[in-house]
């Protein structure tokens, strides 16, 4: 069976594992990603296997940028040619406060895994699939996992916020190389979005929500978010390509 093959970065939880669960209600094959293989990487695979699609756990940190190829190589030999990365993987700041106190060691941990490693694992994938014969009836996709705060500042998050602005920059810079190649490329920018990342400040997020910061009335869920990722990653919005989406309950549409 012909069939699409996705690997989602940071799958082990939250916004990528919904994603993956998402690909695979829609018939992918999905390798799975976290940086260690641990439980909960294995309680994820465990997650999506039960969609009954071909799944894998391919461990590596994206930051090391010369693991890139051999994990690419791998989910190749366990589930076939990848027709669809996901670029999920991300960190936040050290720690919130003023950009007057913000330190090079999170400055640098931010654009490193949100901005450089999403680059170079991209390159890596575009290399794979422009070196081989596709098959003309999948559709070929890259789709990244940025933020609001690619946008909009979050005074306390500076280097997250700039790191996220990067990574805008990268998928609009892979969409307009690899267009003429049929292979498409997207920014997800979530908003409030409930998640082990937003924990501490949930709770406010859904409050503020509920005043009125976003349209509707609510935080967003991983479910949510994957199944963003999965219809762009299916193709669902044909023509298209380079767009960034906007997936914030409209927090980010401009009012009086």
């Amino acid at each position: 069976m012909t069939r699409h093959v996705a690997l989602v970065t940071g799958s082990s939880r939250g916004i990528g594992l919904g994603a993956a669960r998402a690909l695979a209600r829609e018939g992918f094959a999905v390798a799975l990603n976290g940086p260690f293989d641990d439980a909960e990487l294995a309680r994820a695979l465990d997650t999506v296997r039960a969609e009954g699609v071909p799944v894998c756990a391919v461990p590596f940190d994206v930051t090391d940028l010369a693991a890139h190829q051999t994990a690419l190589a791998l989910v190749q030999d366990k589930l076939g040619p990848l027709t669809t990365l996901v670029n999920n993987a991300g960190v936040g700041a050290l720690s919130r406060g003023d950009p007057l106190d913000v330190t090079p060691a999170s400055w640098d941990r931010c654009l490193e895994v949100n901005a450089t490693a999403m680059f170079f694992l991209t390159q890596a994938f575009a290399r794979r699939l422009l070196a081989r014969d596709r098959d003309p009836n999948l559709f070929h996709s890259i789709v990244n996992v940025t933020s609001s705060n690619a946008v909009a500042v979050a005074l306390t998050r500076t280097e997250y916020c700039a790191s996220k602005a990067a990574a805008a920059m990268v998928s609009q810079s892979w969409a307009v190389r690899l267009g003429a190649e049929n292979i498409a490329v997207y920014d997800v920018q979530p908003g409030l979005i409930d998640t082990d990342l937003t924990a501490p400040v949930i709770e406010d997020y859904k409050a503020r929500a509920k005043e009125g910061l976003t349209l509707l009335p609510r935080v967003g869920s991983s479910g949510d978010m994957g199944g963003i990722i999965a219809t762009l990653a299916s193709g669902k919005l044909p023509y298209t390509t380079g767009q960034a989406i906007s997936a914030d309950a409209g927090m980010l549409v401009p009012r009086f």
